[in-house]
């Protein structure tokens, strides 16, 4: 029987019944901060930090697996709509499409999501490409490879070493959505009637073959032909990018799907404040590589830069999901900001973070001029509030 434990991401650490082989397995696969529990033998104490989502994790020898769920601390309809702006800020199936109210999990919301999407993307039937296939055939069909004739037939005429286009529905974008589908299929926690609708999802995709795990997905480009899958893709992108790996140290099964929090909240901070100075003659450049020193040997990236009509930096910004504390935001922060203003030769710097005391504060740094602007979002609003905030972030960098 598996064995549930719940946390809360950045709570206070709880101590837990766990054989050490699980606990170091948590620790070293960076699942939550785990230690041994100095006061009681057999126990670890296990503090999230900012990845939700849910790992099961299986000790060989031992009958009951353990799984860790991971609860955000904003609700799980506000995450996808973070998700779903950073992925696609034209907003086409944030509202309403997506449908994840009902969960109260990450999990289960994510997989009822990309089985939605997916049933769109495919309700006209699967996408059709050409392929470049490169066999070996007793028939001549296309062109012949002569290179590799020659190489491995040493002069035979038969078999032949040939390559030719192929219009098959065994293209990228539908070994994605098969890819996925397949990583849902294997997690813990998805809900019967999800899986039961995922699983005819992947009979549909049947005839795309599932990539092989440990190499690249298969590059696809947005176009015309495969808009309706655009959505779709997106979501697959994200739940293969946050799989957890499937085995740990020592033979142990490890199964879950995490979502960085730091990473969720950076892009959508960057893609949102690029969408709101559309139009406004600038250009903004997302982790814009620069060096510190002259002589180019400490590297800096911002996550965001943001260059003028003469192609002159003007205003940086960094993403920092952090909440203010009693005594406010780590003085960490505000050295590297300047750090990122001397290089660049700005007079000001925007810090912007997950929530804090007071929406905007500003700090003038003495012998310099350069002010540091500290913004805090509140991820709790709702979405129309939410860019609005994003907005005024982006008129204080156009505007000094």
């Amino acid at each position: 029987m598996t064995r549930v434990v719940e946390l809360v991401e950045h709570a206070p650490a709880v101590s837990v019944a766990l054989p050490d082989e699980a606990g170091r397995a948590v620790a070293a696969l960076r699942i939550a901060d785990a230690v041994p529990d100095t006061y009681s033998p057999g126990r670890w104490l296990l503090r999230a930090g900012s990845r939700v989502g849910a790992v099961t994790v299986a000790v060989p020898g031992h009958d009951d697996p353990l799984t860790l769920r991971i609860v955000p601390n904003v609700p799980i309809v506000r995450l996808f709509f973070l998700l779903g702006h950073s992925l696609d800020p034209t907003g086409a199936w944030r509202d309403g499409e997506v449908g994840v109210a009902e969960h109260r999990d990450l999990l289960p919301a994510l997989a009822h999501a990309v089985e939605r999407q997916v049933d769109r993307a495919l309700r006209q039937g699967l996408l059709q490409g050409y392929r470049v296939t490169e066999e070996t055939s007793m028939v001549v069909r296309g062109r012949i490879r002569e290179t590799e004739q020659i190489r491995r037939r040493f002069g035979a005429t038969l078999p032949v070493e040939v390559t030719y286009d192929d219009f098959t529905t065994d293209i990228a974008e539908n070994r994605i959505l098969r890819a996925a589908v397949e990583r849902l299929l294997r997690l813990p926690g998805v809900p019967r009637e999800v899986r039961r609708r995922l699983l005819h999802q992947r009979t549909r995709l049947a005839d795309a073959t599932v990539p092989v795990r440990g190499r690249p997905l298969p590059a696809w480009r947005p176009s015309r032909l495969n808009a309706r899958y655009h959505h779709a893709l997106h979501l697959a992108r994200a739940v293969l990018e946050g799989a957890s790996p499937e085995h740990g140290p020592g033979g142990l099964r490890v199964e879950g799907f995490l979502f960085d929090m730091n990473r969720l909240f950076e892009d959508f901070v960057t893609v949102a404040l690029r969408d709101a100075l559309r139009g406004s003659g600038h250009t903004a450049r997302l982790q814009d590589r620069h060096h510190l020193d002259e002589a180019s040997a400490v590297r800096m990236r911002p996550d965001f830069v943001l260059y003028g009509p003469d192609g002159i930096p003007c205003a940086v910004a960094d993403a920092k999901y952090k909440a203010e504390k009693r005594g406010g935001y780590p003085d960490a922060d505000l050295y590297q900001m300047l750090a990122y203003c001397t290089a660049l030769g700005l007079r000001a710097g925007h810090l912007v973070y997950a929530k804090g005391n007071a929406s905007h504060t500003a700090h003038r740094v003495r012998h310099t001029g350069i002010m540091i602007h500290q913004h805090a979002l509140d991820l709790n609003q709702e979405p129309a509030g939410l860019l609005a905030d994003v907005e005024e972030v982006a008129w204080r960098m156009r505007n000094g």
